[in-house]
């Protein structure tokens, strides 16, 4: 009843007859519904730490900038705040309710009709949505190659907590290393995309809530939470309809889907790194659970197709042979021996099988960082690479010193097949250690740039809104005189 008290406060002849508690991240916000005697409801929205707080001022910013000229173009509703009361030095806000109910995501799935199409809308309207709504709230703004690196960044402080795969974090390495897959057109980004924000009214998708993570940057973000579905045919579907919305049905990054399950199996790691970050272990040993699983996937399935590089047979590589390709007697299948070694590299594959998704940090016994890779694996040469390097062996040298040069009748210059194998072999050598030296010196880089959350305003920019008109009553808890 708290919650009830508060809109109370907040809004002038507010009278609440009764409060219903409404779906919200419980650890972020108390969250209701408040009816009051006119039948009118309302949505009350207080933050549990500092934190939840600023998202709340963001969100605030955010709706200011949807001018009702913004508004009416947009096919579904946004909300928009009533009031606030500052209690304990942070603000509760109260929005006017909107049509439409949450829906899980299974059965959003299942609804089937027009509900496709209307979340392919949704998305589409969002990301056409002006810049200006997201630079005037002094939000984020990522340029592709700056959001690749930003990704870069956080796969570094993620390893660095020893609680991660290192198939997992090779898996996102080759994924974030792939550049073509990184050549895409930054737009309005919801950024908090799900199922908990889509409101559903008579099957069809009416509102669209949490506007608390709008930024300028990778359109796939908000398709994750599709990606990590498992209903494959329903986001081909939304997918399909969101081209359609957006460019009359022609595909203009064919990578969407994959940089969609990256975002989404990524999540998982980024809770894991906020569960440290808040001394959560609770939340920190979920998503080390769920880290787990996905592992397992991979190791078994290949897991979903994250990488425009060439998929490989979805089996753990040997140490020391995966680089290479070439056959080792050792590990021969009738002997057993050759066991499977965690830190081989396991490449992306085209079976994408169904898995859970989840939301958003670090991982295992590994010093696996980003640009960390294995000596094992990259410091060998491919097949086709040796037989390159054995021709240039078998060529003389541009700088031959007078007491090098071949005599035809000293017997010890006479071709000796040991002594081309030597020297084949010794080049060979050489040439892969001057190889892994300078991919040693290219892991040791570092990223900088504008990945921080740009500061917020201390005023919001001019709109339609009229702020004046948000109540700033401030209430204070009353302390025990003893």
């Amino acid at each position: 009843m708290e919650l009830a008290a508060l809109a109370s406060a907040a809004i002038p002849d507010l009278s609440p007859t009764g409060v219903v508690g409404s779906p919200d991240d419980p650890r972020d916000f108390s969250a209701a519904v408040v009816f009051d005697r006119q039948g009118s409801r309302w949505r009350v929205r207080s933050p549990l730490h500092e934190e939840a707080a600023m998202r709340l001022e963001t969100e605030l910013q955010v709706l200011s900038g949807f001018t009702p000229g913004i508004r009416a173009g947009l096919p579904f509703r946004v909300p928009s705040v009533a009031g606030a009361v500052r209690l304990d030095g942070m603000r509760t806000f109260v929005y006017h309710d909107m049509p439409g109910e949450e829906m899980e995501l299974e059965d959003l799935t299942e609804l089937g009709g027009k509900t496709p199409d209307d979340i392919g809308r949704v998305i589409a309207a969002v990301h056409a949505l002006p810049a200006a709504v997201v630079e005037n709230a002094d939000l984020p703004v990522y340029t592709a190659d700056q959001f690749r690196q930003r990704r870069l960044n956080e796969l570094d402080q993620a390893a660095t907590t020893g609680r991660i795969p290192a198939i997992l974090l090779r898996r996102w390495e080759n994924a974030l290393e792939e550049m073509e897959l990184w050549e895409f057109s930054p737009v309005v980004a919801h950024g908090d995309l799900h199922e908990d924000n889509l409101l559903v009214d008579q099957g069809r998708l009416v509102s669209v809530t949490g506007w608390t993570d709008l930024h300028i940057g990778d359109p796939a973000e908000d398709f994750a939470w599709l990606a990590s579905s498992g209903n494959q045919e329903f986001t081909d579907q939304v997918v399909k309809a969101y081209w359609q919305h957006r460019s009359g049905g022609t595909v203009q990054d064919g990578h969407l889907l994959r940089r969609a399950v990256l975002a989404a199996e990524f999540a998982l790691a980024q809770w894991l790194v906020r569960g440290i970050a808040a001394d959560d272990e609770e939340m920190a040993a979920e998503a080390e659970a769920m880290l787990q699983e996905l592992e397992a996937d991979v190791e078994e399935h290949g897991g979903q197709v994250i990488s425009a590089a060439p998929a490989v047979e979805p089996a753990a590589h040997r140490q020391g042979v995966a680089a290479t390709g070439i056959d080792d007697p050792a590990d021969d299948e009738d002997t057993g021996e050759g066991a499977d070694d965690d830190d081989a590299i396991i490449m992306d594959h085209a079976r994408s099988p169904e898995q859970d998704g989840t939301d958003e940090a670090p991982g295992g016994d590994q010093s696996v960082a980003h640009g960390a890779a294995s000596d094992d694996s990259e410091d060998k040469l491919a097949p086709d690479e040796l037989a390159a390097d054995e021709a240039e062996a078998s060529q003389p040298s541009e700088a031959v010193g007078p007491d090098d040069a071949e005599d035809p009748d000293d017997p010890e210059d006479a071709d000796d097949p040991e002594d081309a194998e030597d020297v084949s072999s010794t080049e060979v050598q050489k040439h892969a250690e001057e190889q892994g030296d300078a991919e040693d010196d290219d892991s040791e880089r570092g990223f900088s740039g504008s990945h921080a959350t740009a500061p917020h305003k201390q005023g919001p920019p001019t709109t339609a809104l009229d702020l004046d008109e948000v109540r700033q009553l401030d209430i204070r808890r009353a302390t025990d005189p003893s």
